[in-house]
């Protein structure tokens, strides 16, 4: 039989079998070679890696039969050219028919199926249209699915933004999910995704498979920035570039070359999954017309080759990773304690690092289980110290460490096989001193596991801008060891948690900046019970308290961290004010690039966030209750009534933007799923509650010295019998208030004030001076300590004082009691807090030498 007839016959596009009972060659390959899956942030085939190092086909001037392909010869010849090329991926703009993807597979090569459909019209304004848009889709996908040369299906390429500003965002954002709902009934095991581009990169389709972009920046600097955006607007999903390239008709072939060298290594260095040049051939066919002002193609339009095919074939034969590189040395640093459950893992995970210079070091914080018969069976260094906390142990690993780079990873988690390179990439190119990554929960843990990755309180990394972190969770962060060694190492009061924040805050005050790669991922295991989820938050809670007591000024009043960047991660609990935002268009909607901003949350959809939130819950019960004994107290209950909506309003909605790797199948899985993922969000702020108030962290806490004087104005004096500047004076006073463990703050460009200290929650203490020159150098120094009362007591002294009021004046006598003691506690409070913070100011005032 001849090849033509086996591809005729190996696979029909109405899915009917071949007549012949002999197996042919495309049915054998067929028969072995599986489908492309994700994990992560990477695409695999198999238990490998697949790197898309692809070519964009199309489109061409379709055939007098209406064939929108070349003739089979043609494709035969362009396919077997891109794999003696070293491509191994193609994309095409229209559904290919089934003699393509056999060439293909016989080739070796992947393909990305496009299916094109009318998106440069406003289609959703025309029912008729969108029905056919939908058929077109799903006739798509049905004649090329299961066949394992498709990579992927795309629904859809760069909607204008015009359209999309014409049907508003959300309409396309669910007709888009309608089309990718439709094109997963037809082929439930092909990978489905969307091709986007800078202009629209607002739209947000967590549901695709992997996200999909095209680019064209003509700068490196612009384009490795970008594309650290793009990761992180990607999050946990695989980053592919659907189109880059260069004209060379307007910048020659020389350029084009140039630039697609730089532009194909920034793509797998910035950790995307891969790239499609665009594009094979010069032979471009659009809108009824061949385009030849353009020239993007590696071969000319008879196929003869360009320079730039040249250098892709090299720099794809060098991808991911240059194999010149001198990469630093590693030493990965494992801490465990009665970790014999998952350390396994973990130890497998290293094994399969390609790293070419790395060493393991397993410390055995006193383990009572099986944790060092486990780690001995593996070619690391094992040590064995008393049981004295994470802190200690992760000490001990860094001390043991031969290499530059010290990395660390927890015993329940284990590494990506390029987990390393990608964190010695950004020290090879920048001065960081630290670098993280994200960590992402496996499948196949379990529902409770599934849901507490979703659920609020997990590790999760803060970052100040695409690339540089404010923190990087224990799991999966790294450190030059001469930094670490500056700093002394972690500080040995964090057992369990809260080290990896002590250590990231003090490397950033005394050493350097901190990086962050996307795609330095590691897999980490949640917990899978509820219990283990309520016990973990309360630790993190007790770990909250300790750092507060360390770090002060990096804390409000309610004890909550004021983190200066954007935290990153599932399970986040999301304010309703999430679902707002505005999209920067441009005059007319004509910006190149439009970004989506949404507004940092306001302080009455933010509190509901904090686990004080429901100690205020429970003052208004009370409210409530007392409103029995006098009727007008009765306008408290719709307050409680709300004050306990916002908090389940919450949970629900950032429940309902959870994804469950489980993939739960029916009705009942999917609410269940739910039901304990929004139940998990009520219930973390709770145990957080309880682990901060068990250990000190309470919203009546105060720091410093316990010198009170009565919180009324006051003036103090200091002389100076040689000149000094009025900033190194109140320099100085800050320093001596800050180490008594005061809470100061410095006072803006519009403050009247200079300094205010912090007695508590309730009230302060604020601080103006002046300074009187007195000749010869000397100096009278003025202080004005005027005591400031907090919202926080203002508000509540004057309503419970309404309600002592007007409950005494009709005679209800238990409310009046009630209300007047409560008015009297917090006037109590609100009265010590300034009078410690007065305290505080006279007390640093005075000089070391008593002056």
């Amino acid at each position: 039989m001849e090849t033509a007839t086996l591809q005729e016959t190996a696979y029909s596009a109405d899915k009917q079998e071949s007549v012949n009972p002999v197996e042919t060659a495309v049915e054998a390959l067929s028969a072995r070679i599986g489908r492309i899956t994700v994990r992560g942030k990477f695409l695999y085939d198999g238990e490998r890696k697949f790197w898309i190092k692809g070519v964009t086909y199309g489109t061409f001037r379709p055939l007098e039969n209406g064939a929108q392909f070349p003739a089979r010869e043609v494709v035969e010849r362009d396919f077997a050219m891109m794999a003696a090329h070293g491509i191994n991926s193609v994309r095409t703009y229209t559904a290919p028919p089934a003699w393509l993807l056999d060439l293909a597979l016989q080739k070796g090569l992947r393909v990305m199926v496009g299916l094109a459909w009318e998106q440069h019209v406003t289609f959703l304004d025309d029912r008729k249209l969108t029905v056919t848009i939908e058929k077109r889709i799903r006739e798509g996908v049905q004649a090329c699915a299961g066949h394992p040369a498709v990579l992927c299906f795309s629904i859809g390429n760069e909607i204008p933004p015009s359209i999309v500003r014409w049907h508003g965002r959300r309409r396309i954002e669910r007709f888009l999910k309608r089309l990718f709902e439709i094109a997963r009934a037809e082929d439930e095991d092909g990978l489905i995704t969307y091709v986007n581009y800078p202009t629209t990169e607002y739209l947000q389709l967590p549901f695709l498979d992997f996200q999909c972009f095209n680019v064209y920046l003509e700068s490196r600097e612009k384009l490795t920035g970008y594309l650290a955006r793009l990761q992180n607007l990607a999050g946990e999903q695989p980053l592919v570039m659907a189109e880059i390239g260069l004209d060379s008709r307007r910048n020659g072939e020389a350029a084009q070359a140039e630039s697609l060298d730089w532009q194909v290594r920034a793509a797998f260095a910035e950790g995307c999954a891969g790239a499609f040049v665009f594009a094979w051939t010069d032979e471009w066919y659009r809108g009824g017309h061949d385009i030849e002002d353009w020239d993007f193609g590696l071969t000319t339009r008879d196929r003869e080759p360009k320079p730039a095919l040249s250098t892709v074939t090299r720099v794809f034969g060098d991808s991911p990773f240059p194999s010149d590189t001198r990469w630093p040395g590693i030493s990965v640093v494992v801490c465990s304690y009665n970790g014999s459950a998952t350390i396994r893992d973990t130890l497998e995970g290293l094994k399969t690092l390609g790293y070419p210079d790395y060493e393991v070091i397993v410390v055995n914080d006193g383990s009572t289980d099986a944790t060092p018969a486990i780690a001995g069976e593996y070619d690391v260094t094992l040590i064995s110290t008393e049981n004295c906390g994470l802190s200690s142990a992760r000490n001990t690993g860094y001390q043991a460490a031969n290499k530059e780079i010290v990395a660390y990873i927890d015993d329940d988690a284990y590494p990506d096989p390029h987990w390393l390179h990608y964190l010695a990439i950004v020290y090879l190119r920048t001065e960081y001193v630290g670098v993280g990554g994200p960590n992402l929960a496996p499948a196949g843990d379990g529902a409770i596991a599934d849901c507490v990755a979703n659920a609020p309180g997990g590790p999760v990394h803060v970052l100040l801008s695409d690339t540089r972190a404010e923190h990087i969770p224990g799991c999966n962060m790294s450190f030059r060891r001469s930094a670490l060694v500056a700093v002394g190492g972690c500080d040995p009061r964090y057992r369990a948690a809260g080290d990896d924040v002590d250590l990231c805050w003090r490397i950033q005050e005394q050493v350097g900046e901190i990086g962050f790669h996307p795609a330095a991922m590691v897999w980490h295991h949640r917990r899978n019970s509820m219990r283990m989820y309520w016990k973990q938050q309360q630790g993190y809670g007790k770990a909250e308290a300790l750092l507060e007591e360390k770090w002060p000024e990096k804390y409000n009043e309610l004890g909550h961290t004021s983190w200066g960047g954007r935290l990153y991660g599932k399970g986040l609990t999301l304010d309703l004010g999430a679902l707002r935002g505005r999209i920067y268009q441009g005059t007319w909607g004509r910006a190149p690039f439009q970004l989506l901003y949404q507004p940092a949350p306001g302080t009455l959809l933010s509190l509901p966030l904090m686990p004080e939130w429901y100690m205020m819950i429970g003052l208004l019960a009370i409210l409530s209750l007392l409103s029995l004994g006098w009727s007008p107290l009765s306008v408290v209950i719709p307050i409680f009534l709300a004050a306990l909506a916002l908090p389940i309003a919450q949970a629900l909605f950032s429940a309902s933007r959870a994804k469950f790797t489980s993939a739960p199948q029916t009705l009942v899985q999917r609410v269940k799923l739910f039901s304990i993922t929004a139940f998990m969000h009520l219930q973390q702020p709770m145990a957080r509650l309880i682990g901060r108030l068990r250990h000190g962290l309470t919203p009546w806490r105060r720091r410093g010295v316990r010198l009170w004087l009565p919180p009324v104005s006051r003036e103090l004096f200091l002389w100076h019998e040689q000149w000094e500047a009025p900033e190194r004076t109140l320099g100085e006073l800050r320093r001596r208030l800050s180490e008594s463990g005061a809470i100061v703050a410095s006072g803006g460009d519009y403050d009247a004030w200079d300094l205010e200290v912090r007695g508590g929650l309730l009230g302060g203490a604020r601080v103006f001076m002046a300074t009187e020159e007195h000749g010869a150098g000397k100096q009278m120094v003025r202080f004005r300590v005027r005591p400031r009362w907090s919202v926080f007591a203002i508000v509540p002294v004057a309503v419970l004082g309404a309600i002592s009021f007007g409950s005494f004046s009709c005679g209800a006598m238990f409310v009046g009691v009630v209300s007047s003691l409560g008015m009297a506690v917090v006037l109590a409070l609100a009265i010590a807090d300034s009078g410690f913070a007065s305290g505080a100011v006279s007390k640093g005032l005075v000089k070391p030498d008593g002056s």
